[in-house]
């Protein structure tokens, strides 16, 4: 009896692991491992793709220009996180007759608008510099070649100054290595990086941090006046870093997108809009839940800037959400719990 008892459990096991096992498999691709990018991607997979049908997996990637590339070429990889604005530098590229430019970005569909990443320009805390005009001709950290950060910076030194950055002003580390020179050998005058707050860069950060390092003021001038023709306003809390600053800055940012590319295979449209049902139903675990940048997300597709179109197989189930809010345990105005004004256990009733 106990041999088919356990040859019972066992096929219930196979049948169980095999179905899980059968569930499609994707990957979103989101930026570094030290990213909220990264996390914002692990919620995903695991507040939204379970209900969708489906194993996603966070893959951990050098930013936005890579995640654009893993989508052409990966088929497993059906989402990723992406900066607005490289639409812009790609767009810039293709104008000039960069076919493949043109090529990269025409299959590139809007799941939704997600947050706004702040970018953070970071210099010596004895440094001369004060403004983000400031950083004109200066030697500035950019991020690693073919990240989002380093599309960003270029494009954005080119919006403010109406001129490119000079290569021999650039370099291309990562953050935590350009900010050991900025302040060690004093060989970089401005590490910028973009990053959702709070960025777990800054948060190992110790107390008295601000005495090696500060942030660039966003003073008005020409400059700036033309980088928000491209990017928005944003806030750097000292709420989201308190061992390093005393107040808050102001700050550029701009909009990362959930995208995904124009594809005809059926089962990866049906996926997708199982994936957009899922994170309807799944919205308000997320803001819960999730990383504190879900609190800026809305459900609601906003216009979206020049060249931008939303995939349309989950925009139209998307423009139909409404997340349901959890039920509460009592009737506004009521001192009885809910569930006992159900089974008549409330006083009057």
């Amino acid at each position: 009896m106990w041999k088919r008892v356990s040859g019972l459990c066992a096929l219930g096991l196979w049948a169980v692991t095999s179905s899980v096992a059968a569930l499609p498999s994707y990957n979103i691709a989101t930026a570094s491992e030290n990213s909220s990018h990264l996390r914002i991607g692990q919620d995903l997979a695991r507040y939204v793709a379970p209900n969708a049908g489906m194993n996603l997996n966070a893959l951990p990637t050098a930013g936005s220009i890579e995640n654009l590339k893993r989508l052409r070429d990966d088929p497993s990889t059906m989402l990723a996180l992406v900066q607005s604005d490289v639409y812009q530098a790609y767009r810039e590229q293709a104008l000039k007759g960069n076919a493949e430019a043109a090529r990269i970005v025409s299959p590139l569909r809007v799941i939704m608008p997600l947050y706004n990443d702040e970018i953070y320009f970071v210099t010596r805390a004895d440094s001369p510099l004060w403004s983000v005009s400031d950083i004109q001709d200066k030697r500035i950290n950019i991020g690693p070649l073919g990240s989002g950060s380093a599309t960003t910076v270029t494009t954005l030194y080119r919006t403010m100054f109406g001129t490119p950055l000079a290569p021999d002003k650039v370099s291309t580390l990562s953050n935590e290595e350009a900010l050991v020179r900025l302040v060690r050998d004093k060989t970089i005058d401005v590490v910028v990086v973009i990053a959702g707050q709070p960025a777990p860069l800054f948060l190992g950060m110790e107390k008295g941090a601000e005495k090696y390092f500060k942030l660039l003021e966003l003073a008005e001038s020409p400059a700036v006046t033309a980088a928000l023709t491209l990017y928005a306003r944003g806030t750097i809390a000292a709420a989201s870093y308190p061992t390093w600053l005393k107040e808050d800055k102001a700050s550029l940012s701009l909009k990362t997108l959930l995208v995904t590319y124009e594809r005809n295979q059926a089962q990866t449209q049906e996926s997708l809009v199982r994936f957009a049902k899922s994170l309807c139903e799944n919205f308000l675990v997320l803001q819960r839940e999730g990383h504190p940048k879900w609190g800026e997300v809305s459900l609601r597709l906003t216009a979206l800037s020049s060249g931008w179109r939303y995939y349309p197989h989950t925009a139209q189930y998307l423009r139909r959400c409404r997340p349901v809010a959890e039920v509460p345990t009592k009737r506004p105005g009521s001192n009885c719990a809910l569930q006992d004004e159900v089974l008549g256990l409330c006083p009057g009733s």
